[in-house]
């Protein structure tokens, strides 16, 4: 892949991951969903206990946890092959609750999109 193809995903995926967080902020699934897959999953442990299933589980628990307004974000890895990249994003605030998120993308038909996302929950 040449440079300039890797500039123009990299640049894509980054715009997926201010999607995520400006929909983590607002507090509506709706804002989240467009930076997924439709068939993305989640997975993670919140105390002892594993969340884990279609992202649809973890929409409906966010439209209920409400939003994140003070949530801030840093992408600290991405990396792409091809039609495929990762990327980890460290969140802090999530409602009082940080975060270490790491995502699994996809380009299809151009578009990138999460295909998997696993968390973890950092103790207090």
């Amino acid at each position: 892949m040449n440079d300039d193809t890797n500039s123009a995903d990299e640049a894509a995926i980054r715009n997926v991951m201010d999607i995520y967080i400006n929909g983590a902020v607002s507090g509506s699934s709706a804002d989240l969903a467009p930076a997924f897959h439709p068939a993305a999953t989640i997975y993670g442990y919140v105390g002892p206990d594993l969340f884990g299933g279609p992202i649809s589980d973890f929409f409906a628990w966010h439209d209920n946890n409400g939003p994140a307004a003070d949530l801030t974000g840093n992408v600290s890895v991405i990396d792409i092959e091809g039609t495929v990249g990762i990327v980890r994003l460290e969140l802090t605030n999530w409602t009082g609750h940080r975060f270490t998120d790491f995502f699994t993308l996809l380009k299809e038909d151009g578009v990138w999109k999460i295909i998997s996302k696993v968390f973890y929950l950092h103790p207090e």
